[in-house]
């Protein structure tokens, strides 16, 4: 069987983690029971737990470890868990916090065991008999979002109705190396000058100035890691769009624009001035959700700088959509926003070698996570129970202290936010701020 090795950007991601700065992504589902209390069947937790553990042995990519190798150097490879046991993947916990977003931050806090399949699935099993969460940890390494969606869809319950075809992986052309030559040389150079523009563009993209305080973060990541969440509803967010134009993904980061400014007044803390922070907008570059590239990283991003200094809510909004049609123009391979192309021209030494620098210069390259999370209309049940909410989490970089995630299931805006606890003792307070945020808008626009 041929070595699988891991993608340039995936070992990027594996290289950059430390202790401190854990790099995974997560995903706290909300579900509510199929059951009601004293039918028998036992709490709905410990029947989730109990189904997690039994279906996780049965999805080959949830099996496989990464491991270095030899050749090349530097690089690292997936292989077979030979001693694979779902019981140091799934854990029922049981605990008395009535919010479980608060049980989840100590959990994202910690790393993943880096000799073991690099994800979790924990269990949150709380005072209400009828509901419990699930907080799903993958290594970025292992997967982006949508690649995460897809592993972690494997564990639900089977979804009834015709499945999406999946697609062959593009085999390699028949041909002589020679007739391949002009093609690969092609590349190459086409790739260079891809590299060499977008350090251009990461050069002219500005250094962090003026960027609030409380956006960054001790570089030690000691705070640890509180997470909130809060759930708006998608037809005020079209209500918007309708009435001032953009798309959905403008209004909701605007929602995070407006609502960062409407925190930091919140704190006391100094009027923003300037252009605003920088927002790295990662754009997944995969043909579709099975389409074929493996459940690995495919990512890009745009850079948009988050205009808190503007006032007005509504030319807030225009400035996001200026800002991101400007961006789409120019396409996901071009700009500052796509640093993440730029891990193709590193050799797996450099990643090896240079992966705690990368990670100390994330600072220098953006100020604050904004992602999206497509999810597919679908109805997740796990044992009958059904999800409610979806809230994705993102790794926090360091020397910065918030990152924003966010999805829509089932006509709801999920808002997941990640923050270092020291940073961002009221991150709350910011969850509120987004909810004022979207009222103002629609007031607006009404």
């Amino acid at each position: 069987m041929a070595t699988e090795h891991l993608s340039p950007l995936d070992l990027a991601f594996w290289r950059m983690e430390t202790a401190d700065h854990p790099m995974h992504l997560g995903a706290l589902a909300v579900f509510r029971a199929a059951a009601p209390p004293g039918s028998g069947d036992g709490h709905a937790a410990e029947r989730a737990a109990a189904l997690l553990t039994a279906r996780c042995a049965a999805v080959p990519g949830l099996r496989r470890r990464i491991r270095d190798v030899l050749l090349p150097l530097g690089a690292a490879a997936w292989s077979p868990d030979p001693g694979f046991d779902p019981a140091r993947h799934v854990f029922l916990v049981r605990t008395d916090l009535a919010c479980v977003h608060e049980a989840a931050g100590p959990l994202m806090a910690r790393p993943l065991d880096r000799e073991l399949p690099p994800w979790e699935a924990h269990v949150l099993a709380g005072p209400d008999p009828e509901s419990f969460a699930v907080l799903f940890k993958f290594h970025h390494a292992l997967a982006d979002g949508l690649g995460a969606l897809a592993l972690a869809a494997a564990l639900f319950d089977e979804v009834p109705g015709p499945r999406a075809p999946v697609r062959p992986v593009p085999g390699q052309r028949v041909g002589t190396v020679l007739s391949r030559l002009p093609g690969a040389l092609a590349a190459r150079v086409q790739g260079v000058g891809q590299a060499l523009e977008i350090g251009a563009a990461v050069a002219r993209g500005g250094l962090p100035l003026g960027v609030p305080a409380a956006l960054t973060a001790g570089p030690t990541g000691a705070g640890g890691r509180t997470v909130a969440g809060l759930a708006l509803d998608l037809d005020e967010v079209n209500l918007i769009r309708k009435g001032a134009g953009g798309t959905v993904n403008d209004v909701l980061i605007t929602l995070v624009a407006g609502a960062l400014r409407r925190w930091l007044a919140e704190r006391g803390d100094p009027e923003p001035l300037g252009a605003g922070p920088r927002a790295l907008i990662p754009v997944s570059r995969r043909r579709g959700p099975r389409g074929g590239e493996g459940a690995g990283n495919r990512l890009s991003g745009y850079l948009l700088r988050l205009p808190l200094a503007e006032p007005d809510p509504l030319r807030r909004l225009d400035r996001v959509r200026v800002g991101m049609d400007r961006n789409k123009d120019a396409g996901p391979a071009r700009g500052a926003g796509a640093v993440a192309l730029l891990a193709d021209h590193v050799h797996p030494l450099g990643h090896r070698l240079g992966g705690p620098l990368v990670a100390q210069a994330a600072r220098l390259l953006y100020d604050i996570l904004v992602t999206s999370v497509p999810l597919p209309g679908l109805t997740f049940c796990l044992g009958g129970s059904r999800v409610h909410e979806v809230y994705p989490l993102a790794p926090l970089a360091r020397g910065q202290s918030l990152a924003v995630a966010v999805s829509t299931y089932k006509g709801t805006v999920h808002y997941g936010l990640v923050a270092d606890g020291a940073a961002v003792p009221d991150l709350a307070a910011l969850a509120g701020a987004l909810r004022e945020e979207l009222d103002a808008l629609v007031r607006e626009v009404s």
